[in-house]
């Protein structure tokens, strides 16, 4: 039995980024504030058309916490939701948590509509604005299922024969996935639902989990771990055009049109921005020192200011014989908001 928990009350605290080092660029962090909050953390969204600021917390006080997207103050939140991500659609002002079951609520009041049932393990989730759908990704079969954002039904499935992380679509008809197991990016049509093809990185990026699109010139920046870079690509045809160094951990990526900037997020502490100087020429334009663990990121497209999310951990306890490394302990109130911009 799920247990319900009042909207967070806490006061933000504001704590100013002076103590970190960060190499020299136009982009810095603007400021870090402290919501605290029990609970696991995947990614972060932000409506920037609603002015709000959504982060799922994970745990058995599953929930998803809201802010005021501009002064970062708590909003609000949906109970009994232990989702990974949240995605908003703007016509019907209907949101989803990739929980399960996934969560149905209304963005204005926040109050949840329905539960729907879905197969697999949701992780990643998107909307999108051009079919009025939503894509809810999951490692285990099916990939992606699709629901219809006016009234929450199932449109259908698709299995992309590997495990996803972050989707992205070109409005023309296309769902691009980088597939994390793979090291590939998986092309789905939006209207007939189906796996059309996959990019192969050819090895120059690996256990990719982040990708963002310059939608204008059709290319893809895939950004993965193994090795460490930002593969960049021709959305038509699946062509690498240049491959360029990022931090350790990345787990999110975006793409700011205004700026032609695409910024990885990565959880060994750094923010990597690549500049589109033209479609055949980008470079990294600054790797700005954030914090440990904040891998995860979204765009305020009004503002064209990034937000990012962490908390502060215990030391990792040694492993078992043969056995994985442990992970430390979320130390309490430490999670925290950090802002980034010019």
């Amino acid at each position: 039995m799920r247990r319900v928990f009042p909207i967070l009350a806490a006061v933000v605290a504001m704590v100013p980024f002076s103590t970190l080092a960060q190499e020299a660029g136009p982009y810095k962090v603007l400021q870090t504030v402290k919501v605290g909050g029990e609970g696991g953390f995947d990614y972060v969204y932000a409506d920037d058309a609603g002015r709000k600021l959504y982060v799922p917390r994970s745990g058995p006080a599953g929930r998803i916490t809201v802010f005021d997207l501009d002064t970062l103050k708590p909003a609000g939140e949906i109970a009994n939701a232990s989702a990974h991500g949240v995605a908003i659609d703007a016509k019907t002002q209907h949101g989803f948590g990739s929980s399960k079951p996934v969560v149905m609520f209304d963005a204005k009041t926040l109050a949840t509509i329905k539960t729907i049932d879905v197969q697999g393990g949701p992780d990643g989730i998107l909307a999108d604005p051009f079919t009025g759908r939503v894509y809810v990704f999951s490692h285990g079969a099916p990939n992606v299922t699709v629901i219809d954002a006016n009234d929450g039904s199932i449109v259908g499935t698709v299995d992309l024969g590997g495990a996803p992380e972050q989707g992205v679509l070109d409005g023309k008809g296309h769902l691009y996935i980088d597939l994390e197991d793979k090291g590939s990016i998986a092309v789905v049509d939006t209207k007939a639902l189906k796996l059309t093809t996959t990019y192969d990185l050819q090895g120059k990026g690996g256990t990719c989990a982040g990708l963002a699109m310059d939608v204008k010139n059709n290319i893809l920046f895939a950004a993965c771990r193994n090795p460490q870079t930002m593969v960049i690509l021709n959305a038509r045809d699946g062509k690498i055009i240049d491959t360029l160094p990022i931090g350790s951990g990345t787990d999110g990526a975006v793409f700011n049109p205004k700026r032609m900037e695409a910024f990885s997020s990565e959880g060994g502490g750094t923010l990597t921005i690549v500049k589109e100087n033209s479609p055949t020429s980008f470079v990294v334009e600054q790797t700005l020192q954030t914090q440990p663990r904040a891998k995860t990121l979204t765009l305020d497209s009004k503002t064209n200011r990034l937000l990012l999310i962490t908390a502060e951990f215990t030391p990792a306890p040694p492993p078992p014989p043969g056995g994985r490394p442990g992970r430390g302990q979320m130390v309490p109130d430490t999670f925290s908001i950090l802002e980034v911009g010019k």
